[in-house]
């Protein structure tokens, strides 16, 4: 049985295909487009999962689009009629849902020769949080679980909580729009000068550089429920249907959500071209902080309804990477599991695992501790281009490709690092990675300043060996999709020091021999002569998204001032 998955017609679009329920590809839209958060149709990454399927859309037994324009209807029919003057903006949205639950003709433009009658009966509408809970518990390894899905908003809720058991979900309750965890966070990043889309991050990256000296006043604006769940002070926030969420030549944007009420309370906002003051890093630390605080709230509570002792969590405010890493302290729960995907590219995985596992009552395959799901390219294929474009390069065997690429790194150099699969979710994972050397105090300011072009005060990751892990964080837990944050020991920050935040905190990738063999083989290669099994990874990419192809991994090296490239088992230099 084959299932395709789809997260269309919303940022992050993205297509995975499931054989017999396990996934054989997944990929985000924009890996093709070259346009962050692409939102339209995800025509691309579809023709992808299909050719790496070795089949045609025809063959496809089931479709599912993670978006459910039925669901809620009460709710949202409610909602407008206590804001009337959102009606214009809800009648746009129903036809771009008019658009989601017709999709025939945009298949056509994949496949030209399906038959679009016998395609509509193959199509399953899955509500978006009820995807997003279905990709993380059934990837996950525990046969029952609780679960948790909280993000911006999806089918007019924004958190979900629910049970996992065997192959089957049970939702408790849920949030309706436009309360959201993710919004709040948003209005935040907004008025803290970040203004695009999925610019959240930056401000938990600059939360460690502040005091939390404004939590309180923060707090004003949500309040905490006796049910485990929430509600927000209306006054602090602008309606979100009425700031605008735009979708402009498939780029994602929302205006403004922070209202003069909020201005009144914390100031005036920052311009981007502003200078980030010490308020600016407190008020950041105090969101981060409050953030923490109802994410705990809302597991804890839910810990104690269900008496469970595994969780799984998914959706936008998933890849918190500073507060998954608190949950087993904090809430009481054993295990954790976050896909790779926790985003809202992972519903097209999720949508798919819905129908498979909990409607369709099939067994769930194995769990997923692999993100390498995208694009893969042979050394002949690589080859063939480079000599297309005349670029010299030497071809090595492992063992002399580890050695010659551990020695650059020693000097210090910069490494673009182009190797397997590419990887399904935002991070990179050693596929499509740039690399340093960790003990490289310079490093950091080095890669900020001559490749990635971006704020200063963001950290890099570092990839450890899985073994080793204990040795140098004081947590130990599997961490394949570098989506949690760990204190490093003290006495390891002035041994690793290009990948210490300034907190003493590291957002670590475990690396697994069985999962990723060749990325292990050169951090190992790095240890032997180090002493130190870790290397610095950030993605590979200059804001732009992360590379797909040898030749979008080429123009990235020479326009940047890396040192050198590794397509495969091909190397350059700089001449």
């Amino acid at each position: 049985m084959y299932i395709l998955g789809l997260n269309a017609y919303h940022a992050d679009s993205s297509a995975a295909i499931f054989k017999d329920g396990v996934m054989i590809a997944a990929t985000e839209e924009e890996r093709f487009t070259r346009v962050k958060h692409w939102a339209g149709f995800p025509a691309l990454a579809i023709q992808f999962c299909l050719k790496e399927a070795g089949i045609t859309l025809q063959e496809v037994d089931y479709i599912t689009i993670g978006r459910d324009p039925k669901a809620k209807r009460w709710n949202k029919v409610k909602y407008l009629l206590n804001n009337p003057s959102l009606i214009a903006g809800a009648v746009s949205r129903y036809k771009n849902s008019k658009e989601v639950s017709s999709l025939e003709e945009e298949f056509k433009k994949v496949d030209p020769s399906v038959d679009t009658q016998t395609l509509k009966a193959k199509i399953r509408n899955i509500e978006h949080h009820r995807s997003h809970l279905a990709s993380a518990f059934f990837a996950s390894p525990f046969e029952e679980a609780a679960i948790v899905s909280i993000d911006g908003s999806g089918d007019f809720t924004t958190t979900m909580i629910a049970t996992g058991k065997g192959n089957k979900i049970t939702v408790l309750d849920s949030v309706d729009f436009p309360v959201s965890c993710g919004l709040f966070y948003t209005a935040f990043t907004q008025f803290l000068g970040f203004p695009h889309y999925g610019d959240e991050y930056k401000v938990m990256g600059l939360a460690p550089y502040g005091e939390p000296k404004y939590i309180d006043r923060v707090k004003k604006t949500l309040k905490f429920l006796p049910n485990g769940l929430y509600t927000w002070n209306n006054d602090y926030f602008v309606q979100p249907t009425k700031a605008g969420f735009k979708y402009e030549n498939n780029i994602p944007s929302v205006g403004n959500l922070y209202s003069s009420k909020f201005i009144q309370e914390f100031g005036q906002p920052r311009d981007p071209k502003e200078e980030l003051t010490q308020y600016h890093k407190d008020l950041a630390t105090s969101v981060q902080r409050v953030t923490e605080e109802l994410i705990f709230y809302i597991l804890k509570q839910l810990k104690e309804r269900t008496g469970l002792k595994n969780v799984c969590i998914a959706g936008g405010v998933a890849q918190n990477s500073v507060a998954n890493g608190k949950i087993a302290e904090v809430t009481g729960f054993e295990g954790v599991y976050i896909p790779s995907a926790g985003h809202d590219a992972g519903i097209s995985m999720g949508s798919a695992l819905y129908l498979y596992n909990h409607i369709l009552d099939q067994p769930r395959a194995k769990p997923i501790y692999d993100a390498y799901t995208g694009s893969k390219f042979s050394n002949d294929e690589i080859e063939a281009f480079l000599k297309s474009r005349n670029i010299k390069y030497r071809k090595l065997e492992d063992a002399e490709l580890f050695d010659v690429v551990t020695n650059k790194l020693i000097e210090p150099g910069v490494v673009g690092w182009f190797n397997g699969r590419a990887e399904f979710g935002p991070r990179a994972l050693g596929g499509r990675s740039i690399i340093a050397d960790p003990r490289n105090s310079k490093a950091k300011d080095l890669l900020n300043l001559k490749i990635k072009r971006r704020e200063s005060f963001r950290p890099f990751a570092p990839s450890i060996l899985r073994e080793y892990s204990s040795e140098y964080f004081t947590k130990s837990d599997e961490v394949p999709f570098m989506e949690k944050v760990f204190p490093i020991k003290p006495e390891k920050h002035s041994i690793i020091p290009a990948v210490t935040h300034v907190d003493g905190t590291g957002r670590l990738q475990t690396v697994d021999k069985a999962v990723s063999p060749r990325y292990y083989g050169l951090i190992e290669a790095f240890r032997q002569k180090t002493g130190v099994p870790i290397l610095l990874n950030t993605s590979f990419n200059e804001n732009e998204p992360i590379v797909n192809t040898p030749a979008e991994a080429l123009d990235c090296f020479l326009r940047t001032q890396m040192d050198m490239l590794v397509l495969e088992n091909c190397v350059i230099e700089r001449q």
